[in-house]
């Protein structure tokens, strides 16, 4: 049950006399009625509201049912049209037999910069209950003696809004503690009035209408773009009538109950965030466990990760002896010794246990980044958007949450004069983000599993690995773990960026071949059903 439901329920309690006892000695509401329409003959005798033509009387008969006459027609059975059963302290009447001004809009207003005299409009009567003043508008000095002074709004004054779409049959009620220095209010067109009778609470009044609430939101008529509630609706609803000390006690359980409402209404939407992210949330926890060594269970069969490094390392050796790549700078080589971890470095050997943030097992291994392979930054390029043949070239704003990707319906053209300029990424590279809007979106990276070569644009990099598997490394890069290292290295607030030469110094866990595979298939499989959740 929803917080909106909870009220909801609350509310239909409260209006079929089922949230609060009923007392014996409480006056009946059946007295309360009659003196209610007395005063109301009264007020039609001085011209203060209208006469109805077909003025509706309830009554119950001698079979207990609820009857109506209307006007001078005989009276007819309405048990099947009251939408409820109400205790037999209670009477039914319609909304109009309880009000003291007639039911209906305000005018249409002559706006000004500045006056004594303020217009309630729709959006005075706030979305998340109470009402706002400071919204409104100021009357026209020399529209305003068209206003007789019963239109001017008091204290307790119910407010519908009454037109428009998402805003209709919204509820609230004015109070004096609402004005802003004791100025003259009015209504506008898109506002309906309800000021009720003394000796009815009016606080229970609003009770009755924020449940027909849903209702009235329905009953709107006109066209998609403009709809209206029509004054004569809410005139004509039901409404059910509780003794008067009965009607106190409904109101007060109502706002005692409101702080458990809106306390439901905190955990519903901590539960809600929760049930929204529980997805995403699943997914770090997996690719998490997936990086320590925790997803799946290690072969003793296994090549250990370090002879694949090995075989790495001498890939690049060859790769740099034959001209095809510029030999590393900053070479790394991480070993472990006497339960330490060591890091050769431009040829000097330091111990690196603190920078390692976990233990991984025994046939894992860490290196840094730039020993998996060669890191490249695309170059900036003017691109045809509107060619339907070229090159084809991707950037930074087509590197989406896929983890692998072809890039057939993602790519744009450049010229092919222009290609040979280019750098270019081929299947099993590994393309990743150098710019984002924060330091979670970049270094967001995609392998590459396309056939025909495809160039980088130039806030993307991309990397050849010499070995690994390249989903691995991207499900790696979208660790909780790496996402910790981008963004103690990332820079820039409003456009966040980093450099390959950041990334290349990242350190990765990295597992035998194998066990990289399984790895990605247990992923694959996790995400495929969480898809579903």
């Amino acid at each position: 049950m929803t917080a909106q439901q909870l009220k909801n329920s609350i509310l239909q309690m409260a209006v079929q006399g089922k949230l609060v006892p009923q007392d014996p000695n409480d006056e009946p509401a059946s007295v309360l009625l009659e003196r209610i329409r007395e005063e109301k003959q009264k007020l039609i005798k001085e011209g203060k509201i209208k006469k109805e033509k077909n003025p509706s009387f309830i009554f119950r008969g001698e079979d207990n049912l609820p009857y109506e006459k209307v006007g001078e027609n005989e009276p007819v059975c309405i048990a099947d049209e009251v939408p409820f059963e109400i205790p037999d302290s209670w009477e039914w009447c319609r909304l109009n037999d309880v009000v003291i001004k007639d039911i209906k809009r305000g005018k249409s207003p002559k706006y000004t910069n500045k006056s004594s005299v303020f217009v309630f409009a729709q959006k005075c009567n706030v979305k998340t209950g109470g009402i706002d003043i400071s919204l409104a508008k100021y009357l026209d000095m020399n529209a305003f003696a068209k206003y007789p002074e019963e239109e001017y709004m008091v204290n307790e004054d119910i407010v519908v809004n009454s037109t428009g779409n998402g805003t209709l049959g919204r509820i609230g009620i004015f109070r004096d503690s609402d004005r802003i220095n004791d100025n003259i209010i009015v209504p506008d067109s898109h506002v309906t009035i309800i000021r009720s009778n003394q000796e009815i609470c009016c606080d229970y009044v609003l009770c009755v209408l924020e449940y027909y609430q849903p209702t009235l939101e329905k009953q709107g008529e006109g066209s998609t773009n403009q709809t209206e509630l029509k004054p004569g609706v809410l005139a004509d609803l039901y409404f059910p009538l509780p003794p008067y000390n009965e009607q106190k006690i409904i109101v007060s359980s109502i706002i005692a109950l409101k702080d458990y409402i809106e306390k439901y209404k905190i955990k519903e939407n901590m539960l809600t965030q929760l049930n929204e992210g529980f997805p995403e949330l699943l997914k770090k926890s997996i690719l998490q466990q997936a990086v320590m060594g925790k997803l799946v269970p290690q072969d003793e069969n296994d090549e250990p990760a370090s002879v694949l490094l090995d075989k790495i390392r001498a890939e690049k050796e060859s790769l740099i002896k034959a001209g095809k790549l510029k030999k590393d700078k900053h070479e790394s080589i991480i070993y472990r010794r006497d339960n330490s971890h060591y890091e050769k470095r431009n040829g000097e050997e330091v111990c690196i246990d603190d920078e390692i943030p976990f233990e991984i097992p025994n046939n894992w291994t860490w290196t840094r980044a730039s020993s998996l392979g060669s890191m490249f930054r695309g170059k900036g390029i003017k691109r045809n958007e509107t060619a339907e043949a070229g090159f084809p070239c991707v950037r930074y704003g087509e590197i989406y949450t896929s983890y692998n990707i072809s890039f057939t319906d993602a790519i744009s053209h450049i010229d092919e004069s222009l290609d040979k300029t280019c750098l270019h990424f081929s299947s099993g590279d590994i393309i990743f983000t150098l710019t984002g809007e924060n330091k979670i979106d970049i270094a967001k990276a995609v392998a590459y599993l396309g056939n025909a070569p495809v160039a980088a644009g130039g806030d993307l990099a991309f990397w050849t690995s010499h070995g690994m598997n390249p989903l691995y490394i991207v499900f790696y890069m979208a660790s909780p773990y790496c996402i910790e290292q981008k963004r103690r290295t990332a820079t820039g607030d409003i456009i966040v960026h980093i450099s390959t030469d950041k990334v290349g110094r990242f350190l990765i866990p990295v597992p035998p071949l194998e066990e990289q595979g399984r790895i990605v298939d247990a992923i694959n499989m996790a995400f495929s059903k969480i898809s579903t959740l």
